[in-house]
């Protein structure tokens, strides 16, 4: 059986450019270039709670990383630099050897450099630090709406808890409209341009990973406002008119996570730019709603009457028993 120092020499020690150096030494030495902060994420990623144990390794090594680089799309930061942990029940040369395939592919099309990390044996999880760089003061925050503000939203939400849940037997999609929504959840993609794009646009932003109101509600608690969005408005996943029970459909839409799209907000005087932006990165961008004064969370149906509207996203504690296979959530308390 391989030692931990081979299985890491074997699959994860690559030429790092961007470092002044990687994989090897008790810590690895980075440059940040002049005028730029440093933005840093971590998220942990557990067999049975955040993916399925039998996940096929490639693509999970594409969204362990995906899921933090989103991180940093949100904040409207270039990835630089990730590191990578991981606990494996048994060392698996041929799981390992896909895992990296799938890791390093998204690496590559980003310029990340993996610096480093660590390995030992024990239930599989993984976890990824990511560092990248932000020009000074120009970071995407939660805390810059203002009452007034629109609230947008990329691309088309429900797709990846439609997939979970047709894994989980809640739902029976056909094969065509299955493997799109299992595409949306076993990999994401990061948008890492449009993050960057929205610096000086956008007044505060987030990724979607716990849910539409969940993760708006983050906006909303560090802004220290409210919104209203309209459910008519929401850009849904086109699976999710294939039968789906409205209930369902609903709970995708709203509560529903790994969607990994953008939450932002912005004054109605960049509706032109933003229109412009989404052209140019071939990208839907869709006005869903509008922040107000107050800390109310309201979402109104087509005649303008609010909505019942289901729990606002995941909680790993005060969701502990909930018997899902794998409820989703990124985001720190």
């Amino acid at each position: 059986m391989p030692s931990e120092f081979e299985l890491i020499a074997r699959h994860f020690s690559r030429a790092s450019p961007g470092a002044r150096l990687g994989v090897g030494d008790d810590a690895a030495l980075c440059t940040v270039s002049t005028g730029m902060e440093l933005a840093v994420s971590t998220d942990m990623l557990l067999a049975g709670r955040h993916f399925l144990p039998d996940a096929e390794p490639e693509a999970l090594g594409h969204k362990t990383l995906a899921v933090n680089l989103s991180d940093l799309a949100a904040m409207g930061a270039r990835p630089r630099w990730a590191l990578l942990a991981i606990a494996l029940p048994q060392a698996d040369e041929d799981w390992l050897a896909a895992f990296s395939l799938g890791f390093y592919a998204l690496a590559g099309r980003y310029g990340v450099d993996l610096i480093g990390g660590d390995t030992t044996r024990g239930p599989l999880t993984l976890c990824v630090t990511i560092l990248g760089e932000v020009e000074a003061g120009q970071a995407l925050t939660r805390a810059g709406s203002r009452p007034g503000d629109d609230v947008w939203v990329s691309g088309r939400l429900g797709g990846a808890a439609l997939g979970l849940a047709h894994l989980q037997g809640r739902v029976k999609l056909d094969p065509r409209l299955a493997a799109e929504c299992r595409l949306r959840l076993d990999r994401p993609e990061p948008r890492v341009a449009l993050g960057r794009a929205l610096r000086g646009v956008a007044s505060a932003a987030i990724d979607l990973s716990d849910g539409l109101l969940a993760d708006l509600g983050h906006i909303l608690e560090r802004s220290g406002v409210g919104a209203e969005l309209e459910f008519a408005r929401l850009p849904a996943e086109p699976a999710l008119a294939a039968g789906v029970p409205e209930d369902l459909a609903r709970h995708c839409l709203l509560a529903g996570g790994d969607d990994y799209e953008l939450i932002f907000t912005a004054p109605p005087a960049q509706e032109g730019a933003i229109a412009a932006l989404a052209q140019r990165l071939g990208l839907p961008l869709t006005r869903i709603g509008r922040i107000v004064e107050g800390q109310a969370l309201t979402v109104r149906d087509a005649q303008g009457r609010p909505l019942a509207i289901p729990a606002h996203g995941f909680d790993h504690f005060a969701d502990q028993n909930d018997n899902r296979p794998w409820p989703i959530s990124r985001h720190g308390p």
